[in-house]
């Protein structure tokens, strides 16, 4: 496949902009969006864009809301950046304190943003073990039974569910 063939999905790299995804295919240029960067238009005709993994370009109508979540997954399996979930502002500034059983031991405070963040990276790191879980080589069958535990962690998580602002960021279980 020639660089003129690249599609949406796309991964390239650029030697000033870094590595990015095709987001837009025009008849003269590529929107790709940089992970450092931001989108950019790129020529055709421009020689230094090297390409990383090329995707056919495809005849069907994709949406923006499809290339905007492929987008997504790829940013965040092919690198280290991770999405800012915000803390629900009633929290913000507090503390969490942990009381001993045992008489006579000092309790223990954690800032509520540094709880929160811990929070938030079991979460990321939970749906890069469903990632990598979907794509092993298991049966259809073992995936299932790994996605359910992982479903019921994430059921036993919910109670941390106060502490985000946004509710599209919280935990799901499992339901009805």
């Amino acid at each position: 496949m020639s660089k003129t063939d690249l599609g949406i999905g796309s991964r390239v790299k650029h030697p000033q902009f870094g590595k990015g995804v095709v987001i837009q295919v025009r008849s003269d240029a590529w929107e790709i969006t940089f992970i450092e960067h931001g989108t950019r238009v790129i020529l055709r005709d421009y020689e230094g864009l090297e390409t990383i993994e090329a995707v056919e370009t495809s005849t069907e109508m994709v949406t923006y809301e499809k290339i905007e979540k492929g987008l997504i997954r790829v940013l965040q399996r092919f690198s280290d950046i991770h999405e800012t979930v915000p803390l629900g502002s009633k929290w913000t500034g507090g503390k969490l304190v942990m009381f001993p059983g045992e008489p006579g031991l000092k309790e223990k405070e954690v800032p509520m943003e540094t709880f929160f963040h811990k929070i938030v990276m079991v979460r990321d790191r939970l749906r890069v073990l469903e990632q990598k879980l979907n794509a092993s080589e298991l049966t259809d069958q073992e995936k299932v039974d790994m996605q359910q535990y992982i479903t019921r962690v994430y059921g036993s998580l919910t109670t941390f569910n106060v502490l985000f602002k946004n509710k599209d960021d919280q935990f799901a279980g499992e339901r009805g």
